[in-house]
């Protein structure tokens, strides 16, 4: 019987890429439903498990931005579904990272990795072992370090498809006030890459081409930064970035 999977990606090129992943990362026979949104992969979790004597989807992968809702919902939806949830996604910072992790996510994988990384790390679920992206594996064991620098408290990593659980680091000492950062001041080191290449005039493919990754990866950073810094245009982000000193 083949293998049900479920991949919610609303980027068409990204949807088809995953695609491609998933195919050649297992020998099994694959049956792959595609959602494009929150809504339509909520229909189809609700088909197959209608159908007579069904399963239901074994591997689920889930893009966090999607037009609809964020992608948090749907994991905390399939809280209690025995399929294997993928985060597949462009964000490796904390806020993405471990509320995903919380939410029951049993992998996290980077949108911008080569083809081949995907691939290994997706593999990684037959050796019953969490699938992570390199950089994502570095991050999670930058917070076991003794003074490391992470501040999301320490974490409980269970072997291998456990839930992945988040203890609070309980305050000591005075209260410190912070003030929130900038927006500018969240955009990752990437979205600022791709940021300063587009104020200079690049083609999203010729940016995709010097930074040596796919051009919807680059799509996907230009509507992030878009939405972080509040602006609907090239030209706006060109002057902001101007101000900013990257051109």
């Amino acid at each position: 019987m083949a293998v049900k999977v479920l991949i919610v990606e609303d980027n068409p090129v990204a949807r088809s890429f995953l695609c491609r992943v998933v195919r050649e990362s297992f020998s099994d026979g694959m049956e792959i439903t595609e959602a494009g949104d929150l809504e339509g992969a909520r229909q189809q979790l609700a088909r197959a498990e209608a159908e007579p004597g069904a399963t239901g989807f074994k591997l689920i992968l889930i893009d966090l931005e999607l037009p609809d809702g964020n992608g948090m919902e749907f994991l905390g939806e399939l809280a209690n579904k025995p399929a294997v949830k993928i985060v597949t996604t462009l964000y490796s910072d904390d806020d993405h990272l471990f509320p995903a992790l919380q939410r029951g996510a049993d992998g996290y994988l980077l949108k911008e990795d080569r083809f081949e990384v995907l691939v290994e790390e997706l593999q990684r679920i037959v050796r019953g072992q969490p699938p992570l992206s390199p950089a994502i594996a570095r991050r999670l064991l930058s917070h076991f370090r003794p003074g490391s620098s992470g501040d999301s408290g320490p974490m409980g990593l269970n072997s291998g498809f456990g839930n992945l659980t988040s203890t609070a680091a309980a305050p000591s000492g005075r209260g410190v006030t912070l003030e929130p950062l900038p927006e500018w001041e969240r955009l990752t080191p990437r979205e600022n890459e791709v940021l300063t290449y587009l104020s200079k005039g690049f083609t999203i493919k010729e940016i995709a081409n010097l930074m040596g990754i796919k051009w919807f990866t680059v799509n996907d950073h230009i509507k992030s930064i878009y939405k972080k810094l509040n602006v609907s245009s090239r030209a706006e982000a060109a002057v902001l970035a101007s101000k900013q000193g990257l051109v």
